[in-house]
């Protein structure tokens, strides 16, 4: 038998749909939506067990882009690979999810692409406080982190000046999103990560230079 089960494509963009629906809209600091219950338990189960072991990095500066070639992204080949990657790109590119991307967050979705990595960050990573490029037309970050600690792994907010101003929850399958703009401030605070963050972060993006970083290189999102 295998384990764990994966939902069927219908109920994972049913149930996505749901939450999206349900999002709490935010205005303090910038504008961003909060989710619960993003996805089926079952499919957050397959996701975390995946084996994919986590990069060990040590102390780094603050940045992805500086062990790129360490990042799990959901490729082609991982999709292949591994059902439960097929499973939730497919409802992520999936034309009901990308309409209520559309009616949640007000974007323009049609003719973008997905994007969605996988990170399991351990010890030593933290993020300096930064924005997303303008060719994301959203972000959103998904948390699966467990254990004792995981409720102090959310993102943290920053003013304009670059001044911590709060904290994200990190809520095992909660969510933040967000839109590029010039006062989307964020990053991780400096501290002891007992265990590994494990988070996914999901973008559809226009005129991405690194196609070798998009679930389908050849397939645009429709409507």
């Amino acid at each position: 038998m295998a384990y764990p089960r994966i939902p069927t494509l219908d109920t994972i963009v049913d149930h996505f749909i749901c939450s999206l629906r349900a999002a709490q809209r935010k205005e303090d600091h910038y504008l961003r939506w909060g989710l619960t219950h993003v996805l089926p338990e079952s499919l957050c189960t397959a996701i975390l067990v995946l084996p994919i072991v986590p990069p060990m990095l040590g102390s780094t500066d603050g940045t992805r882009n500086s062990y790129n070639a360490k990042r799990t992204f959901i490729t082609p080949e991982l999709r292949e690979k591994f059902p439960v990657c097929k499973q939730l790109t497919e409802a992520l590119q999936h034309p009901d999810v990308a309409h209520q991307f559309q009616e949640t967050c007000d974007i323009d979705a049609r003719g973008t692409f997905l994007r969605v990595e996988y990170m399991q960050d351990t010890d030593g990573m933290w993020l300096e406080p930064h924005r997303d490029v303008p060719e994301k037309i959203f972000s959103m970050v998904v948390y699966l982190c467990t254990g004792p600690d995981a409720k102090d792994w959310g993102t943290d907010i920053y003013d304009d000046q670059k001044k911590w101003v709060g904290r994200s929850s990190a809520g095992f399958n909660t969510a933040t999103i967000f839109k590029a703009g010039p006062n989307t401030w964020h990053g991780f605070e400096k501290r002891p990560i007992n265990g590994v963050r494990r988070l996914m972060e999901v973008n559809y993006v226009r005129g991405w230079s690194d196609r070798e970083q998009l679930a389908f290189p050849d397939r645009p999102i429709l409507l």
